[in-house]
């Protein structure tokens, strides 16, 4: 069944139930925000933290990563998928992640992606 919603408004609809405290339900709207628009930055990056959230961390740290590759020179990005990559116990791509990050927080861009 096709959602009849546009990716903003169930993006919102993900928001609210965050704030609520229903994390299955906030990763619930953010994975269908993210099936009306694969490019959707937001999305990827909300349903990513939930997810982090919910102990998914596997299946967070996919869309960490898809978050970084849609926009490279993303501070909270970074930020998030080294977090995603602790709790992982992948400690070398957490410092990896938290190096972007911290090139980012200076004023650089991120320019080599080959290991995320």
């Amino acid at each position: 069944m096709a959602d009849t919603h546009s990716r903003d408004e169930v993006f919102d609809e993900g928001n609210t139930h965050l704030a609520l405290g229903e994390l299955e339900k906030a990763a619930s709207a953010y994975r269908r925000a993210v099936a009306l628009d694969d490019n959707f930055f937001d999305g990827w990056q909300a349903l990513g933290m939930s997810l982090l959230k919910l102990e998914k961390v596997k299946e967070a740290i996919g869309c960490g990563i898809k978050a970084t590759l849609l926009e490279p020179d993303d501070l909270l990005a970074w930020t998030g998928l080294s977090q995603m990559y602790v709790r992982d116990g992948q400690i070398a791509e957490a410092e990896h992640a938290k190096g972007n990050a911290r090139i980012l927080s200076m004023g650089g861009k991120v320019t080599n992606l080959g290991k995320s």
